[in-house]
């Protein structure tokens, strides 16, 4: 492979990836008062998604999730992004470390399509 096929070769590949991340599905998660709102969030199955959680309380919370492998902390009043999947259809509990008895939810993956694009494929 030359210089050339190289360069187009990595191009392409760049332009691949930048395409994937634009198309991968986006969920929010807003945490007030140690609660997730919504405590249930449904996303499709087969597909890679961004969830985006706002803290919006005065203190750091840990997202958690032993079925999702997942746990990141979110400092007070900022935003943190964490991405699931693909995953298969079922019900994926969370709950935030620090506040475990308030702060709960669960990922409901479902074979729906999916709400914003219609799409059922696999990313």
């Amino acid at each position: 492979m030359d210089k050339y096929q190289k360069g187009i070769f990595l191009l392409l590949t760049l332009c691949w990836s930048c395409a994937s991340w634009a198309k991968r599905p986006e969920y929010k998660l807003e945490l007030k008062d140690h609660l997730f709102y919504p405590a249930e969030i449904e996303i499709p199955a087969g597909r890679k998604v961004k969830l985006v959680i706002h803290n919006h309380d005065s203190t750091p919370e840990e997202f958690d999730s032993f079925d999702l492998n997942r746990e990141k902390v979110i400092f007070p009043k900022k935003k943190a992004v964490i991405f699931v999947g693909p995953l298969p259809p079922g019900r994926y509990g969370f709950f935030g470390e620090y506040n475990p008895n308030t702060a709960k939810g669960t990922v409901v993956v479902t074979d729906k399509p999916d709400a914003e694009t219609g799409d059922r494929d696999a990313n």
